[in-house]
């Protein structure tokens, strides 16, 4: 039995606060706990355009010179570079607000992780949405007086606040919901994260084209109409939280068999991350986004200068082909990167999926053990000039690169209990923002050197891809050094209670519940996060087939 502990003081609070209290958003007997879902894809569809915003760097670079863009002088200053208006902005420094939305966003979740346990989800959703809605108003402003601060500071800092806390906010939750199915859960909400440009990109580029006009390309308009729409599903989103009451879990057979496997062990996270598990963790995370992310950011390129003419089924080397033909092999490649970034979404959701069944220290041996077979024999592959082998073998590997960030929820819920895995997860993202710029930073530089060295470019990328082999056989050796925690780590009784702050538990008392059948609620709630996914899904593998056919 579950009973509320009415002897807790509590200091005074705003209405505000209370409106968005942890308090208020505890599910009442009956609750469908499917709601949920929908709930954290409307937030992670909304934050994860983050991938797709290199859909406006080319439109931005033309906003003073239109079709032929005004070179800045090449004495210019990097500070003038930021307050002038007379030049348009390259595109190199507008790249520079993609790596601030990742730095952001692993440094918010991990400094504002624990608040998320004290205070809820639904308050730190509610913040992610204006800091993230607020940070592309802000870039819309930035766009129309032409001030790149001002983007860097809406987009990239504020927004990739906003990026971090609406990342960490349903993660949590959902893995208190289904304890039965933890990898499947954090897979869902973060599937929609790599979800977010396969829909935020087509309309991004569609309320361009709506927009433009003669005197301009609708850049600004279209990221002003982009942040009222995320406002609006994000907030639909926010307020569909809801939490189980302590000591609550799944009904049936089934669920009670895999809850009873899991003794749960709470670790606060003050302790956490003190502890060798952590930081093993830590590097299996920064491990495989490093291999990833490096190479998922050079797949365009990539497949250019290793087949070049072979593309067009031409026996022709990178150097000998003209302009018409270097424009047909980008249109290649562009249709290759959309379907990467659906291999991106769907190995979020498979990988962790599986993780379920077979355990998530099994599952991410499979995924360094296949990554750095696959990157092994890459080069053998590309010698070859075997098109089709490489194409399916880079979705495989950047399926298990969006399978990692699904599976490490799930994997620290197991090794550090549930209670706290926010504020841990949020910690642990910090390996995200170094894998941003570590896995560019080796991918890029590697390959100039090659370059600088005489290289061809069909073999500028052997030694990069058995430096990213290497990575992930040590990946594959942290992943078999993590064991369970120690029982010494393990919270009090008293922590515990004081951790839960609301809720006072008898000892081995369970509350369950059968939902309640499906409502309308939950078929319109799916539906309105489902259209969406599938629609960009569907656009992206019409242009895929196009290219590959």
């Amino acid at each position: 039995m579950v009973q509320i502990n009415e002897n807790i003081a509590t200091p005074p609070v705003s209405s505000l606060s209370r409106f968005f209290a942890k308090s208020r958003i505890i599910a009442k007997p009956g609750f469908n706990r499917w709601l949920v879902p929908p709930a954290a894809l409307a937030v992670h569809l909304c934050i994860g355009m983050a991938y797709g915003f290199s859909v406006y760097w080319l439109p931005m670079s033309h906003l003073i010179g239109g079709s032929a863009p005004l070179q800045c002088p090449p004495d210019i200053s990097f500070w003038q570079q930021l307050f002038t208006r007379q030049c348009d902005w390259k595109i190199s420094m507008l790249g520079w607000t993609y790596t601030l939305f990742f730095v952001f966003l692993g440094c918010s979740a991990a400094l504002w992780g624990s608040w998320l346990e004290k205070v809820g989800p639904r308050l730190v959703s509610f913040v992610a949405t204006l800091c993230w809605c607020g940070g592309l108003l802000l870039s819309a402003i930035a766009i129309y007086f032409h001030q790149l601060w001002l983007l860097w500071l809406g987009a990239g800092v504020i927004g990739g606040i906003g990026l971090g806390l609406g990342y960490i906010s349903p993660v949590s939750t959902l893995l208190r919901w289904f304890p039965d199915k933890r990898g499947m859960a954090a897979g869902m909400a973060i599937m929609g994260f790599g979800g977010g440009a396969l829909v935020g990109a087509p309309l991004a580029n569609w309320l361009m084209n709506f927009f433009a006009d003669g005197q301009g390309n609708g850049v600004w308009q279209s990221i002003l109409a982009l942040s009222a729409i995320y406002a609006l599903f994000m907030l639909c989103g926010t307020f569909g939280y809801r939490l189980p009451p302590m000591g609550w879990h799944p009904s049936g057979e089934k669920a009670q068999k895999v809850i009873n496997s899991n003794p749960g062990i709470q670790v606060h996270v003050s302790v956490a991350w003190r502890t060798p598990q952590f930081w093993l963790l830590w590097l299996v995370l920064w491990l495989n986004v490093t291999a990833g992310i490096g190479i998922l950011g050079m797949a365009s390129p990539m497949l250019q200068e290793i087949f070049a003419g072979k593309l067009l089924s031409l026996d022709l080397s990178w150097q000998a082909l003209n302009g018409e033909q270097l424009k047909r092999i980008a249109t290649v490649a562009a249709g290759f990167t959309g379907l990467l970034s659906l291999f991106n979404i769907l190995g979020r959701f498979f990988w962790a999926s599986v993780s379920d069944m077979c355990g998530r220290k099994v599952t991410f041996a499979l995924i360094f053990f296949l990554g750095a077979l696959l990157y092994g024999t890459l080069p053998l592959i590309n010698h070859g000039g075997y098109v089709a082998l490489f194409v399916c073998a880079l979705c495989v590997i950047i399926s298990m690169y969006g399978g990692g960030f699904a599976t490490i929820p799930a994997y620290l819920a197991d090794v550090f209990g549930s209670q706290m895995v926010g504020a841990i997860h949020g910690r642990l993202l910090t390996a995200w923002s170094a894998a941003g710029i570590s896995g560019p930073v080796l991918v890029n530089y590697l390959r100039e050197y090659q370059l600088a060295q005489g290289v061809d470019p069909a073999r500028i990328y052997d030694i990069t891809l058995l430096v990213l082999t290497g990575l992930l056989i040590i990946g594959f050796i942290c992943n078999q050094l993590v064991r369970p925690i120690p029982p010494k780590y393990a919270m009090t009784a008293e922590q515990q209670q004081q951790a839960k702050g609301l809720y006072t538990i008898n000892k081995d008392a369970l509350l369950t519940w059968h939902p309640k059948p499906a409502t309308p609620l939950l078929t319109l709630s799916w539906i309105a996060v489902g259209v969406p996914l599938l629609w960009g899904m569907g656009t992206t593998l019409q242009q895929a087939v196009k290219f590959f056919m």
